[in-house]
């Protein structure tokens, strides 16, 4: 990790500020449009930037994307003491983890947006993978954010 990657954000920060930028908006579309409607809102904005952000990402890559690549970037979520993992398997086919303490959720509660949490965190696993590198797919049954005791991240290399 170079100079500049260390004194970058981390995600869980750049989270909070979002946080705390999206919590009056959200409480506004509550009322004005119901719960329903607003999280649809919250839902469909966060997706198609999580694909956008997993794009940019890969633009930035020298070569194309992997799961060595992926996993290279894993230091941005775990900045700032944001996640407790225990790492099962890390190859060139599969990146497999189990998240035992997460920041985010903890974040989230913290700040009332339990709620939706796992829209603004959670759900942009899958969709920045998918911007980043289409070929890999997570599976990921479990997350603290809805209540599990666990997350388990399960990413791999699809096969054609």
């Amino acid at each position: 990790m170079n100079d500049e990657q260390r004194n970058e954000i981390g995600i869980l920060q750049r989270r909070r500020i979002e946080a705390e930028i999206i919590k009056p908006i959200y409480e506004i579309m509550k009322r004005e449009l119901g719960i329903e409607k607003a999280q649809a809102i919250i839902e469909e904005a966060i997706t198609e930037t999580a694909v956008n952000t997993g794009k940019q990402f890969a633009a930035q890559e020298s070569a194309p994307t992997s799961i060595a690549s992926f996993v290279s970037l894993q230091y941005l979520w775990e900045k700032d003491d944001a996640l407790q993992i225990e790492v099962l398997a890390n190859n060139a086919e599969n990146y497999d983890y189990n998240v035992k303490r997460c920041r985010y959720a903890e974040m989230y509660q913290e700040l009332g947006l339990a709620e939706i949490g796992f829209l603004l965190s959670c759900n942009r696993d899958s969709k920045f993978i998918e911007g980043y590198a289409p070929h890999i797919q997570l599976e990921r049954p479990h997350t603290i954010m809805n209540g599990d005791g666990f997350c388990d991240f399960r990413y791999h290399k699809q096969t054609k």
